[in-house]
């Protein structure tokens, strides 16, 4: 991976990390499916400037059946998962199973896309990542074993996209990719979510958190996030889902008083050492230290 998208890949984790913080805020006064609405109606709306600025709608014509295979997959039903996930479990523990994506990518990349398969050093990094994924597993207690499940079925749900959009949306703008699935999202959650609508309006914490993953969390994150796959491929972008539990764990242990153990830290430097030799960011340093 070149400069660029090792960065493109730090800031999407960021952005997303503290999305699992949000849907924690959100699904303690809201239904899973108005968090999951709200999050991509929103991110719709970000997105709308820059789309009627680079040519409107017109280029979607052609791409409405995969755009709406990826919005469901990609989007609504990950994004209910998440909310109806996070009613039982913590947000770190939601964010580290979905760590799991990576390594469903490998396997489906195999049917899906031959081009995208993962091999030598490479894979060896993909499976150290999942041994640091299910050292912090091990971490946390009481989960709900339903809820774990939907988060895995999220990280299908991931894997899935990735692979799909890397084949499908070779030839769209990564606006027009970003903005047709939240556009096709919300029309998918919108009957579901109008009849959760809450009672009364909700707190103000509520609402910010809502707009912050909304905007942040879906209008410019999948802006990087189709970026990446266009740049990088579908195999390595989809490793963003690695560095997510750890920035997880570090944003719940500043903003939340979380305790960070020995155990959690030795999980994170198995995530970051797996990621670091999964997209080449090892052997680029170490042929830079050569030279």
């Amino acid at each position: 991976m070149t400069r660029r998208e090792i960065l493109l890949l730090l800031l999407l984790s960021a952005i997303w990390g503290g999305s699992f913080l949000f849907i924690k805020v959100g699904v303690d006064e809201l239904e899973p499916s108005v968090v999951a609405l709200s999050r991509v109606a929103i991110g719709a709306l970000v997105l709308l400037p820059l789309l009627l600025s680079r040519g409107g709608l017109g280029s979607l014509r052609s791409y409405i059946v995969p755009l709406v295979v990826l919005a469901m997959f990609n989007n609504a039903l990950p994004f209910w998962l998440f909310g109806f996930a996070e009613q039982s479990i913590s947000s770190g523990l939601t964010a580290v199973i979905q760590g799991a994506a990576p390594l469903f990518t490998v396997l489906l990349a195999t049917r899906m896309d031959r081009t995208q398969r993962v091999t030598g050093v490479r894979l060896v990094g993909i499976c150290l990542g999942f041994v640091g994924v299910v050292a912090l597993v091990g971490l946390q207690s009481g989960g709900d074993l339903v809820a774990a499940l939907a988060v895995v079925g999220v990280a299908l749900c991931y894997a899935f996209s990735v692979l799909f959009a890397g084949r499908t949306m070779r030839g769209l703008a990564a606006v027009h990719v970003s903005f047709g699935q939240l556009g096709c999202a919300t029309l998918i959650l919108l009957p579901l979510g109008f009849a959760q609508r809450p009672d009364a309006v909700p707190s103000g914490t509520v609402l910010l958190a809502m707009l912050a993953l909304g905007a942040l969390g879906s209008g410019v994150a999948y802006l990087l996030y189709f970026s990446l796959i266009a740049s990088a491929g579908a195999s390595r972008a989809i490793l963003v889902t690695y560095l997510v539990p750890a920035l997880a764990l570090i944003y719940g242990a500043v903003l939340l008083d979380e305790e960070v153990t020995i155990s959690s830290l030795i999980g994170l430097g198995l995530i970051l050492t797996g990621t670091a030799l999964a997209t080449g960011v090892a052997r680029f340093r170490a042929a830079s230290l050569a030279r």
